[in-house]
């Protein structure tokens, strides 16, 4: 069993020729709307890619709370450990530019009222996956990371949106997992030595005892253990929405070890899933389904 705990959003999108200056005004030429949230995101890619999932957040009692569950209801996704509060549903203000690029506000709302109470709804058990972000109270991740840890299951970390007070407990999970903008950050929060990249990976990794995970975008994936350092490229794409494809490789990257695959597995097919998402707009509908993700794979490796 995957235990999501974070986020869920109604995301507000508009597509714009390019993305505009501070200050600076542009036009737009579309507008839409579409589930998403950080959390739910990353609950419904773990259902898609076949594991069994259970989403524990909050909406509001909204006109906007049962578009945001539409998807994670019809992937099957265990919604008891969603509640409803009279805060407003979370909401996500995407622009989406003419080079697949994106610039998003967030606005909590009922994702606020995620506390660390709530922790005890997620009730992992031994040899389970948790799921954590930073789009609920850091109180409560930290909280659920201690929850975990106690139950014998498993937790992996996404460090998005970067939060400099978080530095403090990136340990305590069994995996983290940061784009390349946010682990360069705490490394200057956490003041770990090295040359490059990859030597302060290694520096986490050792003093942790932990596995660190950057997500590279285009270049692909780095992962460092205590024994170990890998590299996985991405799929060679013309990106059309990149909003979602960081979300979509941490819920296969949970599902990969979930099937007990090993870490280089779990790490090729997170990175071809989190590629095949920017091929669509949108966050959670372009998350692609299991087969779509072997099917890619297939083709990669026949080339």
């Amino acid at each position: 069993m995957i235990t999501v705990i974070g986020s869920i959003n109604l995301d507000l999108i508009a597509t714009v020729d390019r993305l505009p200056a501070p200050g600076e005004t542009v036009p737009g030429s579309g507008f839409k709307t579409a589930p998403g949230g950080k959390g739910a995101n990353q609950a419904l890619a773990a259902a898609r890619a076949g594991a069994s999932v259970r989403m524990v957040g909050a909406v509001g009692k909204d006109a906007f709370a049962g578009e945001a569950l539409a998807c994670l209801n019809d992937g099957k996704v265990d919604l008891s450990g969603v509640a409803k509060t009279d805060e407003p549903t979370g909401t996500a203000l995407i622009l989406v530019g003419g080079d697949g690029e994106n610039m998003i506000a967030v606005v909590p709302g009922a994702n606020a009222t995620v506390l660390p109470a709530n922790v005890g709804t997620a009730a992992p058990e031994k040899g389970d996956i948790v799921l954590l972000q930073h789009e609920i109270p850091l109180e409560t991740v930290d909280a659920a990371l201690d929850a975990t840890a106690a139950a014998g299951a498993i937790a992996i970390l996404n460090t998005a949106p970067f939060r400099k007070e978080a530095a403090s407990f990136l340990g305590k999970a069994n995996y983290v997992v940061a784009n390349e903008t946010e682990f360069d950050l705490y490394c200057e929060a956490l003041a770990l030595e090295g040359a490059d990249r990859p030597a302060r990976m290694k520096a986490f990794a050792v003093a942790t005892g932990r596995t660190i995970i950057v997500t590279l975008g285009g270049e692909g994936v780095l992962a460092a253990t205590p024994e170990a350092f890998l590299s996985v490229p991405a799929l060679k794409i013309t990106p059309v929405d990149t909003v979602g494809a960081g979300d979509t490789f941490c819920g296969y990257l949970a599902a990969g070890l979930a099937e007990s695959l090993a870490l280089g597995d779990a790490l090729r097919r997170a990175a071809v899933a989190g590629s095949l998402a920017c091929l669509e707009p949108g966050a959670q509908p372009a998350i692609p389904l299991a087969g779509e993700v072997d099917e890619a794979i297939a083709a990669a490796q026949a080339r």
